[in-house]
């Protein structure tokens, strides 16, 4: 397990402290270049992820960062461009590292970014591969102007035997100074 909250060569979740965890933090984040305030900045870690690393600094959870095997390009309109043709063709883009077992968690906070108001389709991917029933799902989402779009109505559809939970939604060009409202989320949700 790493120290950046990357997974391990095999993809295990890393663990933000020693004892063994009810709750895994999944996320998906893209860096590269991205949506700013109408203009694109170049972003070294995906806003997505910033979150990610809010939640792990306020509390203790198991992280599985999702990567796509293809990896996504870090020009922007390119990313786009991928994203429409893989909705028009229902894709399930390749996870690059093994999915995490999540038997032993209870809780599973799901971040990804908006792409086009809804999931990424290689969110679809990770949650139609992993056995989420039972499971209370938190999803946390960065977005440019969509708010959580569709993301709920998404996972309702596709976990329809999930616990859902109260979801998060961060304009992407706040993300790092998004640390009072993931700390309020997180109270909120008992975590």
């Amino acid at each position: 397990m790493t120290p950046t909250g990357q997974p391990d060569q095999a993809g295990t979740p890393r663990s933000t402290d020693q004892a063994p965890g009810r709750v895994l933090l999944a996320y998906f984040s893209r860096p590269g270049e991205n949506y700013y305030y109408g203009d694109r900045i170049t972003l070294e870690v995906g806003n997505t992820q910033r979150v990610a690393d809010l939640i792990t600094a306020t509390t203790s959870v198991d992280v599985y960062q999702i990567e796509a095997a293809d990896p996504y390009p870090a020009d922007y309109e390119k990313t786009v461009a991928r994203n429409v043709q893989e909705e028009n063709d229902d894709a399930r883009p390749a996870i690059a590292h093994p999915l995490p077992d999540v038997a032993r968690y209870d809780v599973v906070l799901l971040g990804c970014p908006v792409w086009n108001v809804q999931t990424p389709m290689i969110m679809r991917t990770f949650v139609e591969a992993v056995d989420l029933e039972g499971k209370t799902l938190h999803p946390f989402v960065t977005y440019a102007v969509s708010g959580i779009g569709r993301v709920e109505s998404d996972y309702a559809r596709l976990c329809p035997d999930t616990v859902f939970g109260e979801s998060l939604a961060v304009l992407g060009e706040t993300a790092q100074q998004a640390r009072p409202d993931v700390e309020a989320w997180l109270r909120r949700i008992g975590l």
